[in-house]
């Protein structure tokens, strides 16, 4: 024996080498370092010891190794743009066993090479002629039967050349022969690594020979699970074939009776061929009523044997389908029973059971495969493009979509990497189950033990791929679990549209369910099968038509669902469905069996919150639409609507044109809305017109309307495709809306206030105010709510008590409304028929008062909108982008906002809306004023109150 000081390369399992091997494998860039650093000091290839070590908190050294040469090492390109650290690729040829002294424990967890002293045994010796014999008889026989069933011309090659290997080689040789083998052969690795340790010549070869052996009671084992696989399938193979010539036959038989009856001038059924002529076809789907049910119960069976094994709804369908198979055919139970597997009017239990996509079947498995889309590199760069394609403006819509995309896509990518975890630990747990201890001396599972030796033999056969076990149910965890988008906007806006686009950019099929006056539960959670003409409920039937477990279903207008009634609560059915840690096992009534809802993406949309249940609205992240600037709906119109309506009405983009402000006279004077539908509706309309003008005008000059036909003529007798301003009041009528916002005037007890109409849009409104003869009241009309009541009587409230710093009044104890003589202030609201209600008219309120008991007048340029407090702060309100809009359509120059509001006008007024008009965010009602009147014209006395002792 000699002793050496060689660097030792730990090999994490399975990875092991044995003399005569050649291995290529990836090592970490700071091994690859130094091993490249000992090739470049080497003068010759340097040899190292690469020795197995077992994994733990501590790295413990096998006793054995193998000492190998380093044949090559590979350094990794440069990526400029790439922060990954890549691997080195390393190449070693083995070259003999070594065996390890003094300590083998280590920290070494990067697998760097370390000084190790390693021992070189002595001369192996040579093997007994026994022992040569029986290892050469069991090498031929599993290289015979590796021949046999390899798949390749490649690995029979291989194999014919080892066989004849072994029948040349020498017994002296044959301990070098076993070395070669083991190492060829996908063997165990503990038994790799216990043939490691065989030094002496008639050891190594016992434990070869023992190897060898297993290896082929595995190969024959797989060979005998395969055939039957395949019995298997040849036998519906055969059944299959038999049927489809049993109805071949049977549409033979059909024709010849009805030949026969065409001979005799008449068929079966009184229709007369004395003709010659045949009424219908010869052949009828409505013929052979029994084969037809053959075939849906055939289709039935299949799906219930692709269902996944030890799941609750295959058992569920096994127990129904065997409940038929033992009630009689003449028994009345039997037709209630067929009708779960044959439609006959409704869909049954049965068939539904069986279409519904189960995550886990064979089915669905094979008809989805979701991550294709989520792999690709280019995936949000491809959404974005999408929604940019699909709508126009929703800049912060469009950046909450791309955040929830990219988070679904990250959780899809993590669900599906423990899936592939979990499946790894399921293949050791098949292959310790297989590796348990047996009575037979060679390792192999008892021979009693059929699915021991099944899952074994899947794992270790050679040409059958790593795979789980068909008795473990592996399922994919869902990475998804929330959350919930609600888009929330007025009509028009696009939020049917936005989940239309999410599904297209994830590559998932898309269902939209209308929920509005849905009254009944059952519409959600299905009726239960005691019911005459039951059924699932909407979600299963989404299900179905989608036809896979994770589409992109869309829940329309959830604020319109009915309350509670003598039907159950629908709003409470959606709880469970739209819950991440609920839907997991939704049960519906119908099919009585939990589903898993968890792989579905759920978009939610409303009008409106104030009708949505607390519970549910907690579900939901809320995400605004608010309505479109014109200059958005004209890009829309543009882009969308324009050439939708003429693909819709038959004429293409040479027969019209709308100028600039043709489509905006129809955007501000035809339409009013926060979305577009109207705006489209008007479109159309002129299109239509168009349209009928472009016939009259190709009959008159007797041309086909699809015809290449002169558009424009000069003289003006010919059809004009150019749409002006003017001529919209003939096509559409008289405007819908009139300019009396751009007519302000200038007068005492009038300022203009900002609000945002029922349909989504904003305006200005003016507030008028007058002083009447009366006895100190406050006098309101014009359809005012609850809460806009009390904001007047806030403004009155806080201008008395501030009459004597206003110099409105001489002492503080005089009332303004009494002194000298008594008033009434009589405030409206115009556009009396339309309910106005909310606090955001309280400082022009407050300025009105002012303006009508001073004198002072504001400028008609300026507009304004907050809330007020009894001790004159100015609190923010809503709607701020559709105020400023109307107020910019006004030609308002000058806003007056709440100081809380700054943000909204910053963060959602486009930017062009802002460079043309002064905004004056204020805090107190002192700087309303002084915004509004301008500064000094409002007189305001010293803040010294004198107050008289009532004491």
């Amino acid at each position: 024996m000699s002793t050496s000081t060689l660097p030792v390369l730990n090999l994490s399992p399975p990875r092991i080498l044995l003399p005569t091997a050649r291995v290529t494998m990836p090592v970490h860039m700071s091994v690859g370092e130094e091993l490249l650093q000992l090739v470049q000091e080497s003068e010759t290839q340097p040899v190292l010891a690469a020795v197995p070590v077992s994994s733990g908190e501590n790295v413990i050294l096998h006793d054995w190794g193998c000492a190998a040469r380093i044949v090559r090492i590979v350094r990794p390109p440069r990526l400029v743009n790439s922060s990954r650290l890549r691997p080195y690729l390393l190449t070693l040829q083995g070259l003999s066993r070594v065996h390890l002294l003094g300590n083998k424990v280590t920290r070494n967890t990067l697998n760097a090479p370390v000084d190790h002293v390693v021992q070189f045994p002595a001369d192996e010796g040579v093997p007994t002629a026994e022992a040569a014999s029986i290892f050469k008889s069991a090498a031929t026989t599993l290289l015979s039967r590796l021949t046999k069933d390899a798949a390749g011309e490649a690995r029979r090659d291989l194999y014919t050349k080892f066989s004849v290997m072994v029948e040349e080689v020498s017994n002296q040789r044959t301990p070098w022969m076993a070395d070669v083998l083991i190492a060829s052969l996908d063997a165990d690795y503990a038994d790799k690594l216990d043939f490691l340790s065989a030094v002496e010549a008639n050891d190594r070869l016992k434990r070869a020979t023992a190897i060898l052996v297993k290896q082929t009671s595995i190969t024959e084992v797989s060979k005998k699970v395969a055939q039957s696989l395949d019995e298997s399938l040849s036998r519906q193979q055969k059944e299959f074939f038999l049927r489809q010539q049993l109805a071949a036959i049977q549409r033979e038989l059909r024709n010849l009776q009805r030949s026969s009856a065409i001979t005799r001038g008449k068929l079966s059924d009184g229709t007369d061929t004395s003709s010659g002529k045949l009424a219908d076809t010869v052949t009828s789907e409505l013929d052979d009523d029994e084969q037809a049910e053959a075939d849906d119960m055939a289709g039935i069976r299949t799906k219930i044997e692709a269902m996944a094994r030890d799941s609750e709804e295959r058992r569920m369908a096994v127990r129904e389908w065997r409940r038929l198979g033992r009630t009689p055919a003449a028994s009345a139970e039997h037709g209630v029973i067929r009708n779960y597997v044959r439609a006959t009017g409704t869909y049954m239990q049965l068939e539904w059971l069986t279409a519904v996509p189960w995550p886990a079947s064979a089915v669905s498995a094979a008809m989805s495969n979701p991550l294709v889309a989520l792999h690709d590199r280019e995936f949000l760069v491809k959404a974005r493009r999408q929604l940019d394609s699909d709508h126009y403006g929703l800049e912060k819509i469009k950046k909450r979509l791309i955040e929830y995309l990219a988070v679904v896509r990250l959780k899809e990518l993590q669900a599906e990497k423990e899936t592939r975890l979990q499946a790894v630990e399921a293949d050791k747990s098949a292959q310790a189950a297989a590796d348990a201890p047996s009575s037979k001396a060679d390792g192999l599972p008892a021979q009693n033990d059929s699915k021991a030796l099944v899952s074994y033999s899947q794992e270790k056969a050679v040409g059958i791929p790593k795979q789980p076990q068909v008795h473990i149910r592996a399922t994919r965890k869902t990475g998804v679990k929330g959350p919930i988008l609600l888009f929330v906007g007025p009509p028009g806006t696009g939020k049917t549209s936005l989940g239309q686009s999410i599904a297209r950019a994830l590559n998932r099929p898309f269902e939209r369910i209308s929920l509005g006056g849905v009254r009944d539960e059952a519409e959600i959670r299905g009726h239960r099968r005691t019911y005459v003409a039951s059924g699932p409920g909407n979600i299963v039937q989404a299900l179905r038509k989608a036809g896979r477990p994770d589409p992109v279903i869309l829940l329309d207008e959830v604020d319109k669902i009915a309350s509670s009634n003598f039907h159950g609560d629908p709003a409470a059915a959606l709880l469970e469905v739209l819950d991440p840690e609920q839907n997991h096992s939704f049960r519906d009534h119908y099919i009585n069996v939990p589903i898993d809802l968890s792989q579905i993406l759920f978009i939610c949309t409303a009008n409106t919150l104030d009708t949505i249940a607390a519970p549910l609205l907690d579900r939901c992240e809320i995400v605004h639409l608010s309505g479109y600037t014109y200059d958005e709906k004209i890009h829309i119109a543009r882009k969308f609507l324009i050439p939708k309506q003429l693909k819709a009405n038959g004429l293409t983009a040479d027969h019209l044109t709308l100028t600039e402000p043709a489509l905006l006279h129809i955007a501000t004077r035809y339409t009013r809305e926060a979305g577009v539908r109207s705006l489209e509706r008007a479109i159309g309309a002129v299109v239509r017109y168009k349209t009928v003008e472009w016939a009259e005008y190709c009959d008159s000059i007797g041309a086909e309307l699809d015809s290449a036909v002169p558009i424009d003529n000069v003289a003006g007798e010919g059809y004009k495709k150019v749409v002006e301003e003017h001529e919209l009041e003939q096509i559409l009528g008289i405007a819908r809306w009139d300019e009396e916002e751009r007519e302000r005037e200038e007068r005492r007890g009038l300022v203009y206030g900002l609000v945002v109409t029922g349909m989504g849009e904003g305006g200005i409104l003016p507030v008028e105010t007058s002083v009447v003869p009366g006895s100190g009241k406050l006098k309101l009309t014009g359809s005012l709510g609850d809460v806009i009541k009390e904001s007047a009587e806030l403004a009155l409230s806080w201008v008395k008590s501030h009459a004597y710093e206003l110099y409105i009044t001489q002492t503080r104890s005089q009332d303004p409304l009494k002194n000298p003589d008594p008033v009434d202030i009589h405030l409206h609201l115009p556009s009396g028929a339309v309910k106005k209600d909310g606090p955001s008219a309280g400082i022009a309120m407050t300025c009105a008062f002012v303006s009508l008991l001073t004198g002072a007048c504001v400028p008609n340029n300026i507009a304004m909108t907050g809330e007020i407090t009894l001790r004159g702060r100015v609190g923010p309100v809503g709607g701020i982008k559709e105020k400023v809009l109307g107020a910019h359509r006004a030609q308002v120059t000058k806003v007056i906002l709440p100081w809380a509001n700054r943000k909204d006008v910053e963060h959602d007024v486009p930017l062009e809306v802002r460079t043309e008009m002064e905004f004056v965010f204020v805090r107190t009602l002192e700087d309303v004023l002084e915004a509004a009147f301008g500064k000094g014209v409002i007189g305001w006395r010293g803040n010294v109150m004198l107050v008289e002792s009532r004491l």
